[in-house]
């Protein structure tokens, strides 16, 4: 019996994994949950990157637990959506419901778009924890900011083309996904550092945005 139960531990590793990415998401509902967002988005980020590593490298691969993945992805960004939209104000949380629906479309159509290196939902989440941090560093109100973050990543996760220069898509391996992980992690840890990593990650968002629409078939 032990036996068996171990090896269904070890079969579910990875949505172990998936699940415990958004548990601690409970400390947003607490007293001044919101000071936990910036290490939440970036805690959950590291783990949904994880339970894939993990299934690719143990061959644990699975449509459960592409799924399971799926909805703890929906679940984590649209609550992190939802509340900075509700604690920048009115116009913010408005804005905020537009990504908020994108999000949730994409998670059910699963659009032609999507690949495992990156998804735009994925990516939405990388520039509104930058932008935060460069926010925090620099004193400045985000909202009009993050208002165009909503918008430009509302489209992104509805066009049916794809954005593979970001730098998250370019990352193929595990070593490379650590490595911007740790690019994060370093954005986070040493201000002086924010401004370029931030720099990068949205630069190459807005070629790829670029790229993706200039290359895609024309409507006559």
């Amino acid at each position: 019996m032990f036996k068996r139960f171990g090896k269904n531990i070890y079969n579910n590793i990875p949505n172990i994994v998936s699940i415990l990415g958004i548990l601690p998401l409970a400390l947003l509902f607490s007293d001044n949950g919101y000071q936990y967002i910036i290490p939440l988005i970036l805690y959950n980020n590291v783990m949904d990157d994880l339970d894939g590593m993990l299934a690719t490298k143990l061959g644990l691969k699975s449509e459960f637990g592409a799924k399971l993945d799926n909805v703890c992805d929906a679940v984590a960004h649209t609550l992190f959506i939802m509340i900075i939209g509700i604690h920048y104000g009115v116009i913010c949380s408005s804005i905020s419901l537009i990504a908020i629906s994108a999000i949730l479309i994409r998670v059910v159509s699963r659009l032609t778009y999507t690949n495992g290196a990156g998804s735009p939902t994925n990516e939405l989440m990388r520039h509104v924890f930058l932008i935060l941090l460069l926010a925090e560093l620099f004193s400045f109100d985000p909202v009009l900011l993050l208002i165009i973050v909503f918008l430009l990543n509302t489209i992104s996760m509805l066009w049916p083309y794809p954005m593979p220069y970001m730098i998250r898509s370019l990352a193929k391996t595990a070593i490379a996904v650590i490595m911007v992980n740790l690019l994060l992690i370093l954005a986070w840890l040493v201000p002086y550092t924010t401004l370029i990593i931030a720099g990068g990650f949205i630069f190459a968002y807005l070629y790829s945005f670029v790229k993706a629409f200039s290359s895609s078939p024309k409507i006559i």
